[in-house]
């Protein structure tokens, strides 16, 4: 049987899943939100970036990684992270979360300026190590994510496809969702090999994630 392309990443061993744990087991802290290339943070640690379309559930995927509650504003109103902010995990990591995309409920200037921001960053950080591009299960890829991935692709910054809220989807409406993705996936060179499937409610893949984030160390 010929293997899947983008296959769902494996439950890491026990000493990758203590070393996520321990990573993540560090003080979580808000930093501070970034309107401009000027306001990054010295980039003197590692980084890891979020990003997904509106209402993806990024602050909710923040908050149970870090095991911090409210440490990422969760918000039902779309496009409310209107910056780049920074928390820090421990001594030596930045996880930074990007302005929600899509149909953001803001004036078109406003959201050409988040556009142009984003790309500087994303094309000039050096410590940037892997970006997280979320997927609502529910949904799978959509128009405006084919667009940030195709901006990850020309910044050549990897990325890798974190599935959320895949408790809300039935497992046989599942196979089908994975399907469009790969497809979608696979037209993009910056693409991670591998699927992560969470649910920040249930807690699923929480550990996975936390093991491949403190394996980019």
């Amino acid at each position: 049987m010929p293997l899947l392309p983008f296959p769902l990443a494996e439950e890491p061993d026990a000493a990758m899943l203590e070393r996520g744990r321990k990573l993540f087991a560090g003080p979580s802290e808000f930093v501070k939100g970034v309107v401009a290339m000027s306001g990054l943070p010295a980039a003197d640690r590692m980084e890891v970036c979020f990003a997904g379309r509106s209402n993806v559930g990024k602050s909710s995927l923040i908050n149970a990684l870090t095991g911090t509650k409210g440490l990422a504003r969760a918000s039902n109103t779309p496009g409310r992270t209107q910056e780049i902010n920074y928390f820090t995990q421990g001594p030596d990591m930045y996880l930074v979360d990007l302005p929600g995309y899509g149909y953001a409920n803001a004036p078109l200037a406003k959201v050409e300026q988040w556009q142009k921001l984003l790309k500087r960053y994303l094309s000039g950080r050096q410590t940037l190590r892997r970006a997280f591009v979320l997927i609502d299960t529910r949904h799978g890829v959509k128009a405006v994510d084919d667009e940030i991935m195709s901006l990850l692709d020309s910044s050549a910054v990897t990325f890798q496809c974190v599935m959320t809220k895949a408790d809300k989807v039935k497992e046989k409406d599942r196979d089908a969702i994975l399907a469009q993705v790969r497809k979608a996936l696979s037209k993009h060179p910056a693409a991670y090999p591998e699927l992560v499937l969470t649910s920040s409610e249930k807690g699923d893949g929480i550990p996975t994630l936390r093991s491949i984030i403190a394996g980019l160390g």
